[in-house]
Parts: C-alpha cells; sequence; structure tokens
C-alpha cells in the first residue's frame, strides 16, 4: 500500500478479512486504499448509474445472502462490490447490513463512516448510521446523524420526530436525567440491561476472561432462541477458541454443520481450529523442555494438514484457493509431479495465479526444468506492476535460473532489478557486485 500497489494491498487485506472477518484495522487499511486507489475520479449520478449497471448480478446475489442470513457470503460479496467503488452508497449500506448480520457493527459503522465523508449529504447512508448508532449506544452520534436528516429533509414530519427523539435520548444519556429522578441511571433505562453490558464486552479490543464468560453465555441462549443461525455458530466457536477451550469449538462448529452439511468454510473453521490446538500443544510441550514430543506433535501436525488439505480437495476440486494450499504442503513434502498438477488448476484463480505460478517453477527448478521455471517466473513478473516482496522473489529466482542456465547477462538483469529498489534484499548486492567485478 505505502509503494502505490494499492490492487494487490487490496487483495491481500482481503485474504486476511477472509481468515478473521473481525479484524477491523485490516478493514480499515484496505478502504484507505479503495479510497487511494480511485483518487482522482469523481462521483457522479452517470458515474453512479454505469457502476450499478456493471454491479447489479452482484449485488442481487449479495442482497439474497443477506436475506438467507447468510452472513459471511454477503460479507465478501459486498467487500467484492466495494472494490468497484467504496464510497457507494448502496454498496455501503449492503456492506453494512452484511457486517451486522455477522455480528460485526463496529465493520458496519467503519465502512459507512468512509462513504460518508465522501457522500456527507446521502440520506441513505445517514439513516443507515443512525440505526447503527443506536446499536452500539453512541446517542451523541444518532443526534448528530438525524441533525444532518433534518437540515436535508426540514419539511418531513417523520424526519422531524426522529431528531426530536434521538435528541430526547442524548439528553437522558448526558445529564442522567433517570439517575436524577430515581436514583438509577441511564443503563437502567435500556429494556435489556444485560444486553447493554454485553455490548460494551463485545466493543472492546482486548477482552478480560470475564466479557468472554459472559459473551459465551449470551450467544448460547441467541443459539438457543435461533439453533440455525449458523453465524451464532461461528461466533461460539471464536469466543471458545479464544478460552482455548478447543474441543467445546470443534464441537460447535460439527453441529453447525449437521444443521448446514457440506458449508466449506465451516469445514476450513474445524481445520483452523484443531492446528491452533496442536500449536498450541507443541508451545506447551517446548515451555516444559520436552523437545522429543514437541518434534512428535508436529510430524502430527503436518500429517493432519496434509491429509485434511487431499480430503477437501477431492470434495472441492473446484476451490482453486484450497488447490493452492494443497500444492504448497505438497512441494514442502517433495512431491512436486502432485504439487505441478495442484498449482497448474489454482493459477485460473486471478487472486492466487501470481504465487501458484511462482510455485510452479519453484517445482520445476527442483525436477531441473530450467526453461520451464523461467516461462512461469516471467509470466507471474509480468503480471505485477510495483516492487514488492512477491516481485523481488520472484526476479531472485528468475537470475538464480540464469545463473544455472550460464546466462550472466540475463541473470545481471534481474539482480539489477532489486538491487536499484532494495540493496539489502537477500545477498542481491553481492551478486551484483561480484557480477559486475568479474567482467
Amino acid at each position: 500500500m505505502e509503494r502505490g500497489n494499492f490492487d494487490y494491498a487490496i487483495e491481500l487485506f482481503m485474504s486476511c478479512l477472509e481468515i478473521e472477518p473481525a479484524l477491523l484495522k485490516a478493514r480499515r487499511f484496505m478502504r484507505a486504499a479503495q479510497i487511494q486507489k480511485r483518487k482522482g475520479t469523481k462521483s457522479s449520478a452517470i458515474s453512479d448509474a454505469i457502476t450499478m449497471s456493471k454491479a447489479m448480478p452482484l449485488m442481487l446475489s449479495t442482497t439474497m445472502q443477506i436475506r438467507g442470513k447468510k452472513g459471511d457470503k454477503a460479507l465478501i460479496s459486498s467487500e467484492k462490490l466495494l472494490q468497484m467503488d467504496p464510497t457507494h452508497p448502496k454498496f455501503a449500506v449492503l456492506a453494512a447490513d452484511a457486517a451486522v448480520l455477522c455480528d460485526l457493527p463496529e465493520a458496519a459503522i467503519m465502512t459507512l463512516e468512509v462513504a460518508r465523508e465522501h457522500r456527507s449529504d446521502n440520506i441513505d447512508i445517514l439513516r443507515k448510521l443512525a440505526e447503527l448508532y443506536v446499536l452500539v449506544g453512541d446517542t451523541k452520534a444518532v443526534r448528530d446523524c438525524h441533525e444532518k436528516l433534518f437540515a436535508l429533509r426540514p419539511n418531513d414530519p417523520e424526519v422531524l420526530k426522529a431528531y426530536k427523539d434521538a435528541m430526547a435520548l442524548n439528553s437522558i444519556a448526558k445529564d442522567g436525567w433517570q439517575q436524577a429522578s430515581q436514583g438509577g441511571s441511564f443503563r437502567d433505562m435500556i429494556k435489556d440491561k444485560g444486553e447493554a453490558a454485553l455490548l460494551e464486552q463485545d466493543k472492546k479490543a482486548v477482552k478480560s476472561e470475564g466479557d468472554v464468560d459472559d459473551l459465551i453465555t449470551a450467544t448460547l441462549n441467541k443459539l438457543q432462541a435461533e439453533p440455525d443461525n449458523m453465524n451464532y455458530y461461528r461466533a461460539l466457536s471464536r469466543l471458545y477458541v479464544q478460552k482455548q477451550r478447543f474441543e467445546e469449538a470443534i464441537a460447535t462448529v460439527e453441529e453447525a454443520l449437521q444443521r448446514s452439511p457440506g458449508d466449506p468454510e465451516l469445514e476450513q473453521m474445524v481445520s483452523t481450529i484443531r492446528l491452533q490446538q496442536m500449536d498450541l500443544e507443541i508451545r506447551q510441550l517446548r515451555d516444559a523442555g520436552d523437545e522429543e514430543s514437541a518434534q512428535n506433535r508436529e510430524l502430527e501436525k503436518a500429517q493432519f494438514l496434509m491429509s485434511d488439505l487431499e480430503d477437501r480437495v477431492k470434495r472441492y476440486p473446484n476451490d482453486l484457493r484450497l488447490r493452492h494450499e494443497y500444492g504448497v504442503v505438497l512441494y514442502e513434502s517433495d512431491r512436486l509431479n502432485e504439487a505441478i498438477q495442484q498449482f497448474q488448476a489454482a493459477q485460473r484463480n486471478p487472486k492466487n495465479r501470481v504465487r501458484s505460478l511462482y510455485y510452479l517453477a519453484l517445482c520445476f527448478k527442483q525436477k531441473g526444468q530450467y526453461d520451464m521455471a523461467a516461462q512461469q517466473l516471467t509470466a507471474a513478473s509480468a503480471d505485477l506492476v510495483g516492487m514488492d516482496s512477491t516481485k523481488k522473489d520472484i526476479l531472485y529466482e528468475l537470475g538464480a535460473l540464469y545463473e544455472l542456465m550460464g546466462d550472466k547477462e540475463k541473470a545481471l538483469g534481474h539482480f539489477k532489478e532489486i538491487y536499484q529498489s532494495d540493496i539489502g534484499f537477500r545477498d542481491v548486492a553481492a551478486k551484483v557486485e561480484q557480477m559486475y567485478g568479474g567482467g
């Protein structure tokens, strides 16, 4: 992002969010990258209409996912819409609805606040923001939104009523009217006092042990009321992982799978939790000084990862992200032909194309097929504009390949590209100076 390679930065931030949707920092940086990418592009009624026309199929599918309570899928779809225009009101409101469905109100608010900076007079954004500020208990922000709405629609009686209600609510919250009149507090005015406390706990960046326990209890109650809500199962399993109650986390996801069989995202969660459990056990063994047991557990983890990926690739052969992951594990296990097969399929996914080509080249290099390795790296390099870490890895491997093939001129050319951008990258300075010195 700092180097101006916004497309690749957005892609990486999106990968982070697919792993952990609640990582608000990654979402904020991604939104900033999207805004920077569009810098200089002015929105107008015509440009909005053109964008809407292009986005209509994705908008319809996102809307259906929200209606079907498929929050995780809707969240990813809405982010694809925002990549077209992160300030578009309809995209921002859809993304906010998806985030709320996933119990991520802060992400919803952040998305709408970014859009509001560029569309300050948009009614839909202001109304949705006001709803969300109510949800998180920010009465001053609720009042500010309704104040702006009233300024835009002074003759609308519904807007006027909502503005008066917002002012009254903020006054009560600020002045402690309930406490003065009845000896209570503003929180006592909220119908469900426990829910108010839980909202405060859930907003904390760092949650105490007691906070997590309370949230687990609350989520269990929500599941009892809505046993088919997949988002509650996901939220509960994440809370169990925070408490290192891995078996309960896995049991929770497995129960969700019984209600929604064949859901690849839930199956991925089971695998991820199991790997986290193994990582903790390995650290505990090392801390206890039992290196032999730690190494045995690492071997078990590697075997589990291999068999788990193999099984899921067989069941979901069209999941190209999964095939890329499986290819990496096969490459690291020196099963080169099988790895090549996976990477050749995975490169069809634009998100994984460059990394798949890179690993294809490494496989061909290991097999001594240098010309084919160079072809893959050249194709990968052509897809990257900025000189980021991936581009440097690719250029370095190209230089090393041409060294092996005896073409010092081409090798030097690739090493020099890195040298001119990052003289401290690996041993590129030594290679360039040696080649120059050697004539």
